[in-house]
C-alpha cells in the first residue's frame, strides 16, 4: 500500500480542515465581499489591503502573530480561557482560525469581482418589481455571482490543502490533531523516507493540476454562458 496509516490520517485531517475552512469562508466573506463591491466608504482601501495581506506576508509571520494572539497571554487566548475553552494553538480549531486568515483573499476577491461584475441594473430592475434588499441579494445577486462562489470555494479549499508555514507555527506536529499532509511530507523527508514523500507530494501535484484545470473550465463555461 503506497500510504501508511499516518499518511491516511494526515490526508483525512487535511480534507476536514479544508472543507471546514471553505464553508466558513463562504459564509463569512460573502457580506464582506458585497460591502467591498458596493461601498464608497474611505475604509474600503484599508480593508481591501488587510484582506490582501496574506498574499504578501510570509506564512510564518501570520502563524507567529496568531500564536501570540491566541496563546495563554494573548487577548484571544485570555478570552477563550475565560470562556472555559482553553487556548486554540495546537488544536484543530486553532488551525481553522489560521486557515481562515491565510486563505481569506482567495475567498473575498473572487466574490467581490463577481458582485462588481453584476452591476446595478439587475438590482434596480428587481427593486422596481418590489423586491426588498435581502430579496434582491438572494434571488438576483447570488445566482448571478455563482461563478464567483464556485471560484472562491475551489481556491479556498485548495489553498488550505497546501498550507505549511501557518499550520506548523500554529499547530505544531501532533498526529491526528494538527499533522496535515504538508507536514507529513516534511516528516518523511526529514526521516529520509523519500518513497513515501514522493507518493504524498505526487498526490499534491495531481490534486493541484485537477483544481486548476477545473477552475479554468469553470471560467470558460461561465464566459460562454455570458456570451450566449
Amino acid at each position: 500500500m503506497p500510504f501508511t496509516s499516518a499518511d491516511l490520517a494526515a490526508i483525512g485531517l487535511t480534507l476536514r480542515l479544508a472543507a471546514t475552512t471553505m464553508v466558513l469562508l463562504l459564509v463569512l466573506c460573502t457580506p464582506l465581499a458585497w460591502w467591498l463591491a458596493h461601498t464608497r466608504s474611505r475604509w474600503r482601501g484599508p480593508v481591501s489591503a488587510v484582506v490582501a495581506l496574506p498574499l504578501v506576508l510570509p506564512p510564518t509571520v501570520i502563524g507567529f502573530y496568531l500564536l501570540i494572539t491566541m496563546g495563554p497571554n494573548g487577548p484571544v487566548g485570555q478570552f477563550t480561557q475565560w470562556l472555559g475553552l482553553g487556548t486554540l494553538p495546537f488544536t484543530f480549531w486553532g488551525l481553522v482560525v489560521g486557515s481562515l486568515i491565510y486563505s481569506l483573499p482567495f475567498a473575498v476577491q473572487p466574490l467581490q469581482h463577481a458582485f462588481e461584475a453584476i452591476g446595478q441594473r439587475p438590482l434596480e430592475a428587481a427593486a422596481t418589481l418590489g423586491a426588498g434588499p435581502l430579496d434582491r441579494f438572494f434571488t438576483v445577486a447570488v445566482p448571478l455571482a455563482r461563478p464567483g462562489f464556485i471560484t472562491a470555494a475551489i481556491l479556498s479549499f485548495a489553498h488550505t490543502v497546501g498550507e505549511f508555514g501557518v499550520v506548523l507555527m500554529l499547530g505544531g506536529n501532533i498526529p491526528g490533531v494538527t499533522r496535515v499532509v504538508s507536514v507529513q511530507i516534511y516528516d518523511h523527508v526529514e526521516a529520509l523516507e523519500y518513497t513515501q514523500a514522493h507518493w504524498l507530494a505526487g498526490g499534491m501535484v495531481v490534486f493541484s493540476f485537477v483544481v486548476l484545470l477545473g477552475l479554468n473550465l469553470t471560467r470558460r463555461n461561465a464566459a460562454a454562458s455570458v456570451v450566449r
